[in-house]
């Protein structure tokens, strides 16, 4: 037999071996966050990565050239097929000689490549699997994006490392605008590749806003170009526990490229110690009864020093952060050292605030709302502002992060008029035994007692890392895949993922699939990931097949 025949022979019993080994894999049937509708075939085409492409839709406003679809084409080819690089070029011959092409052909309505996502984006998406291609359509890139993370997800593997995907049709779109997710940088400090590898994982789980709580009262690693002395004095160290402007600008442009907004918060009056240490005069002198006791409380709301120092702040932080929503934070102020400070009495008396420190805050908080809206920007704050009954500007969006009764605070923001986003049963920084995003997947953020209109007014929502007990060590799985619960919540239709117990495999299939992406997600009960063996010595081994 000549050696082509010889070849042609066994690629024939590789692909019946294939054949019939495929009907031990179960592949669980769907894509996490679940689309809102998603048809499925037991048709299969078998996928080789060397005959497998993207293309641009010949009616696709964008074509070749544009970079975040560019760029998307090369990173979900290497996510579908992670082992092809791998492979030697003789085991390739054998296993892909055969396979008929498969494209993937990717129109958008409007181009929009050089932008950034925000807050009109429009997500949704059309799939369509059939023999030899996929369609994927969207209205914008950022659609498209979410369409071919969902097309990555419906690839799969049998025992002897063939590709299948089934014939499928989805048509998806998210049931909430804003799915955030919260990582605290100034408690501990986390290096610049483990923001990156999260953002990636906030991509494959279809989350598009990064809350970075940037700076609060242990550490300001912010590189403020117009205060350089906030991190040379406020940062755990001034040179190696710092973001850059160069190191924001990559954390921005990695999460343009996935369709993710970055939001930051420079959290105030409270939450400010590091401040004071780069920004003397800024925080209020506490005093132990006539005399100043040495040590700081808040931001001083009383000079007017401070509020052109946040004008000057936040004017940097509108050039810096493109979004058009910043964080202004406002939660948890101690009045205690404002109260032993005479200089705040006295401003109290003559503002007519008498003892009520609320009173005082909501001065302070309202003066800095005002600024982010003469910088065209929307302000995002916690709920203690609303709770306080400040003068809030009726576009501001509220913050909901205190746990106990989190509907009663939803229908009376709601009932304001207010925007809203609920973290408060998302506080996944809290752990405990066993399998607690079952919790997190319970939550129905719309359950409260209100009208359509008002249910409306939730805009979304976000998980919270909180950084006290979590750095770099541990972030990843601490998060993932727990984080992925609330993804679901806020992206799928309620009604088909109501019961936890139906959503376990597909969770379980889908911590796996993080883990071949290399994010080390924690296990979610017993078991095993069929990637965690090397399945190719098991192909050589059955079917005879070698790499000389």
């Amino acid at each position: 037999m000549s050696r082509s025949g010889s070849h042609s022979h066994r690629v024939r019993r590789w692909c019946l071996i294939a054949a019939v080994v495929a009907v031990w894999v179960q592949q669980v049937e769907g894509v996490w966050p679940l689309p809102q509708q998603l048809h499925q075939s037991a048709d299969r085409d078998c996928l080789s990565p060397q005959r497998f492409s993207f293309t641009y839709g010949r009616d696709s406003a964008a074509q070749t050239g544009c970079s975040v679809l560019d760029a998307a084409f090369k990173r979900y080819f290497s996510i579908i097929f992670p082992d092809f690089t791998t492979l030697s070029e003789n085991v390739l011959q054998y296993m892909w000689s055969e396979p008929q092409p498969f494209v993937v052909s990717v129109s958008v309505k409007t181009r929009g490549c050089d932008g950034y996502p925000d807050e009109d984006s429009d997500e949704s998406y059309m799939l369509s699997v059939s023999e030899g291609q996929a369609v994927l359509r969207s209205v914008s890139v950022w659609g498209a994006l979410r369409g071919l993370e969902s097309l990555s997800q419906l690839v799969y593997q049998d025992d002897y490392g063939t590709y299948f995907i089934n014939k499928t049709e989805i048509v998806d779109f998210p049931r909430f605008a804003f799915r955030g997710l919260l990582l605290d940088t100034s408690r501990h400090y986390l290096p610049l590749y483990a923001i990156l590898k999260t953002l990636d994982a906030m991509a494959y789980s279809k989350l598009n806003v990064f809350h970075w709580h940037i700076v609060d009262d242990p550490s300001f690693p912010y590189q403020s170009r117009t205060f350089p002395d906030l991190s040379n004095k406020g940062a755990f160290h001034p040179f190696t526990h710092i973001y850059t402007q160069s190191d924001v600008i990559r954390v921005i442009e990695h999460a343009r490229m996935r369709g993710i907004r970055v939001v930051p918060e420079f959290d105030s009056p409270g939450h400010t110690q590091s401040w004071g240490k780069g920004q003397p005069g800024l925080l209020t002198p506490c005093y132990k009864g006539s005399v100043p006791s040495g040590s700081f409380g808040p931001v001083d709301p009383t000079v007017d020093t401070t509020y052109k120092f946040m004008e000057s702040l936040l004017k940097e932080v509108k050039f810096v952060f493109p979004d058009s929503y910043v964080h202004l934070g406002g939660d948890e102020v101690s009045f205690a050292c404002w109260q032993s400070n005479p200089n705040v009495r006295k401003f109290m008396e003559k503002m007519g605030f008498g003892k009520d420190f609320t009173k005082l805050e909501s001065f302070y908080m309202e003066s800095i709302m005002n600024m982010t809206a003469a910088l065209n920007k929307t302000s995002i704050v916690w709920q203690d502002v609303f709770d306080y009954h400040e003068r809030i500007p009726q576009d501001t969006v509220l913050e909901i992060w205190k746990g106990a009764k989190y509907q009663t605070e939803l229908s009376r923001m709601t009932q304001a008029g207010h925007r809203v986003l609920l973290s408060a049963p998302w506080y996944i920084n809290h752990i405990s035994y066993g399998q607690d995003w079952r919790n997190s997947y319970a939550v129905q953020p719309q359950n409260f007692s209100g009208t359509d209109e008002q249910k409306k007014l939730v805009i979304g929502g976000e998980v919270a890392m909180w950084g006290e007990y979590v750095d770099a060590t541990n972030l990843s799985p601490r998060l993932w895949p727990r984080a992925c619960a609330a993804a679901e919540r806020l992206w799928s239709n309620e009604e088909k993922t109501l019961n936890a117990d139906l959503a376990f495999p597909r969770l379980k299939e889908f911590r796996c699939e993080l883990l071949r992406r290399g994010i080390q997600a924690e296990p979610l009960f017993v078991g095993h990931c069929r990637h965690e063996y090397d399945g190719l010595q098991l192909i050589f081994s059955l079917t005879g097949l070698c790499c000389c």
